[in-house]
């Protein structure tokens, strides 16, 4: 042990330190919780996502499930399937951003930004 150093860390007091410990891991614990809840609140949300002008629609939900895609029958052209699956890509990316920026917001709203 080197010289001076006598048990424990700082040299300050034990007495009060485990309480403070005990009450920063509640917060902590509590914050955690508030945390799942408000993940899990938006988990049972829908998201609609628009792409083409409308052509092709994403529902997808808070925890990034594709619920539901909508192809208008008018952009389907059986000479242009690529036209549709870069129109439908393009959907569920922006919808998987979207729910990728909420979940974000939330984080950060207890983090301060620091995830």
């Amino acid at each position: 042990m080197a010289k001076g150093m006598r048990g424990g860390f700082g040299g300050g007091s034990k007495k009060g330190g485990a309480g403070n410990m005990q009450k920063m891991l509640q917060q902590a614990q509590r914050i955690q919780a508030q945390l799942q809840q408000e993940m899990e609140v938006l988990s049972e949300e829908t998201f609609e996502i628009t792409s083409g002008g409308g052509a092709v629609k994403v529902f997808i939900s808070g925890d990034k499930v594709i619920q539901d895609i909508e192809i208008m029958p008018e952009i389907v052209d059986p000479e242009d399937i690529e036209m549709l699956q870069d129109t439908i890509v393009a959907a569920v990316n922006e919808a998987l951003s979207l729910v990728d920026e909420k979940q974000r917001e939330i984080q950060e709203a207890y983090t301060g930004g620091l995830m």
